[in-house]
């Protein structure tokens, strides 16, 4: 597969683009909605939420906090993780300026 150039699109897209590929799993999606009602989790908590392997859960923060949405702190033996309401709200703002609304009545359209 040839490599990616992101270097021809906007700084914006690159961000679309990056969080809508750490958003395309649905345990991630699912990790996300539980720390989003949580509020703060540690990671044996999201193991026996999702029913997911611990090395597989580790994984997809691992993706989220890549993008920076997802933050973690170690306390002792254990791993916090919460929403990074900075990036949340920039990825929230990004996400509504993408997917603004369209005119439903335009016949230009197929």
């Amino acid at each position: 597969m040839g490599a990616s150039k992101t270097d021809l699109f906007t700084q914006e897209q690159n961000d679309i683009a990056a969080m809508a590929k750490a958003l395309a799993h649905p345990a991630r999606i699912a990790i996300l909605q539980y720390l989003v009602e949580k509020n703060v989790c540690i990671t044996g908590t999201l193991v026996e939420e999702l029913g997911l392997a611990q090395a597989t859960i580790s994984q997809h923060l691992k993706e989220l906090k890549t993008v920076g949405i997802v933050q973690g702190t170690i306390e002792g033996t254990s791993v916090c993780y919460c929403i990074n309401p900075k990036v949340w709200k920039q990825y929230k703002a990004l996400f509504n300026t993408f997917f603004k609304d369209v005119n439903p009545t335009s016949s230009d359209c197929c």
